[in-house]
Formats: C-alpha cells, sequence, structure tokens
C-alpha cells in the first residue's frame, strides 16, 4: 500500500523529535472502512508503535502525550484515531 501523505508527514514528524531506535506508522483505516471517523481518504486510523530512549522514566500518558505534541494538528484533524505503543529501549 501505497503511503499517504499524512503517514510519511507523521513518520518525518517522529524521526525527528524522538530519533527513534523503532517506528512504525501502520495504517489501519481499511479496518475502518465505513466506520465512525472513516472520512473516506485512506488516512483515518493509525497506529504508531515508536521505541526511544527519551521515554526512559516516562510514563505511559507522558509517552502519549509527547507523541501528540510532536504530531502537531495531525490528530484529530487530519488523523481521526491515533493508538500509541510507546517505549523506551530494553522494555518489554
Amino acid at each position: 500500500m501505497k503511503k499517504g501523505p499524512a503517514h510519511i508527514e507523521m513518520e518525518m514528524l517522529l524521526e525527528a523529535a524522538f530519533a527513534p531506535s523503532r517506528l512504525a506508522v501502520i495504517n489501519d483505516s481499511a479496518q475502518h472502512h465505513g466506520h465512525s471517523g472513516d472520512d473516506g481518504s485512506g488516512e483515518s486510523h493509525f497506529t504508531i508503535e515508536i521505541e526511544s530512549a527519551l521515554f526512559t522514566g516516562v510514563s505511559r500518558l507522558t509517552r502519549q502525550r509527547m507523541v501528540n505534541k510532536a504530531l502537531g494538528d495531525i490528530p484529530g484533524t487530519r488523523v481521526h484515531a491515533l493508538a500509541i505503543k510507546a517505549s523506551a529501549p530494553g522494555e518489554v
């Protein structure tokens, strides 16, 4: 599947903000076709799996806030839903 503009921008913003040791931006939009929040763009729902040393000693809620802040207006404006799995190196 070809990456859309929101997908590419999220990857670039997360790379710049966190220098992650692992990053996966997964487009889940096809699984939500026809559901609430599906705007037909093919970029409405994403899962972000990110590992960064910047998350060491930081709570799960704070990590999610950090990711959302790094993404600016994308969550809630251009992307309906994000599932965020943020971890520090060495965490299971």
